[in-house]
């Protein structure tokens, strides 16, 4: 039976696990569960995933939810995969887990939530909150010089020195491309000061080519649309005279 995966492409979850299937051969079928209209929530997605979220499988009658749950599962029970994605060696398998880890418990605070506050937020028909992003922006400013100083080595084009990319590489790496919908100054101000967080994005982009642009491409489509309803809504401010609506509390 076919790999079934249930995703949304505007979560950087479901891309790495979309790019991670394309990249080795896998063979899926790709359901889309559309979070702008709340199907995760439906009676029907709760038979596959009781918690409600995505990304989820279906592997014959196997269910699984969490995408680094399902990158591990991947890579383990499909033929084929190479080891650099999912080492057999016991220490290097226990860094890459150290990686994993660290992303969901620090990270999820970086790119995600900043990106939120100061640019999505006004698309759901929030205010913008400049007290929580300008917060967020310095839990993301530390998350970064870490991964500069830590996670990325002076050997080695990938994470913990390695020359080839592991599901640490592209679960980070998606997470990050989540700043790709700031206006190019802002991208700049943020990226800008960590050269080797942009050689190991722009290695880990060459080295997943070309399934990892054309997966991240559903951000820059995003891009396009916010920046047009921002210009919108700025017009229409001009027109009636009124200041935007900032808000200071979270």
């Amino acid at each position: 039976m076919t790999l079934k995966l249930y995703v949304d492409r505007m979560s950087q979850a479901c891309r790495e696990v979309i790019i991670f299937c394309k990249l080795n051969g896998i063979n899926f079928e790709e359901v889309h569960i559309d979070l702008s209209k709340r199907q995760q929530l439906s009676p029907e997605y709760r038979e596959i995933n009781p918690i409600r979220q995505i990304p989820a499988i279906m592997d014959g009658r196997f269910k699984l939810s969490e995408s680094h749950a399902i990158l591990r599962y991947l890579a383990c029970a499909f033929p084929r995969i190479a080891d650099h994605w999912y080492p057999a060696d016991l220490y290097k398998r226990a860094k890459v887990e150290s990686v994993l880890d660290w992303q969901r418990t620090t990270f999820p605070r970086g790119p995600g939530s900043y990106v939120f506050y100061s640019v999505l937020g006004t698309t759901v028909g929030m205010p913008l909150n400049t007290k929580a992003a300008a917060r967020t922006e310095k839990n993301l400013i530390a998350s970064l010089a870490l991964i500069e100083s830590v996670w990325l080595q002076k050997k080695g084009r990938f994470l913990l020195g390695s020359d080839q990319p592991s599901i640490a590489d592209l679960s980070l790496a998606c997470e990050i491309m989540e700043l790709e919908v700031l206006d190019d100054k802002d991208h700049e101000r943020i990226l800008g000061p960590f050269k080797r967080v942009l050689k190991w994005l722009d290695d880990t982009k060459n080295a997943m080519a070309p399934h990892f642009e054309e997966v991240q491409s559903t951000l820059s489509n995003y891009k396009e649309k916010v920046q047009k309803q921002r210009n919108a809504v700025g017009s229409k401010i001009t027109q009636s005279g009124r200041k935007p609506v900032l808000q200071s509390k979270m």
